[in-house]
């Protein structure tokens, strides 16, 4: 049977924050991936094979603008449009996570 357990270059690369996201980087979501409006929770989710996650508001605002058109850059300063204040590298870091964990994939070109 073959190990689930990370080698030691993906925990370099992957760690607790997550991968590294360049503001050029166009996010969008994995091919198995679907951006839902869960009427039964009322919230946004992220539907995968076998899992179900559960976003906030900021979040889902987030993953709503990753279309594989967008910079990270780009999204950063939509969001930047809506609420008072917004860090990019909280972004980065939310889509760092994500990406880490396959729900987001980067277009690096």
């Amino acid at each position: 049977m073959p190990s689930t357990r990370p080698t030691p270059s993906e925990k370099r690369t992957v760690g607790e924050r997550g991968a590294a996201v360049e503001s050029s980087s166009r996010p969008k979501p994995a091919p198995h991936i679907r951006l839902r409006f869960d009427s039964a929770r009322e919230q946004h989710v992220l539907l995968g094979p076998e899992s179900v996650v559960v976003l906030n508001h900021t979040g889902a605002d987030i993953l709503a603008l990753c279309d594989g058109h967008h910079t990270v850059a780009e999204i950063v300063a939509t969001l930047r449009e809506r609420y008072d204040r917004v860090a990019d590298d909280e972004v980065r870091h939310f889509l760092g996570r994500l990406t880490a964990k396959r729900y987001v994939v980067m277009d690096d070109g």
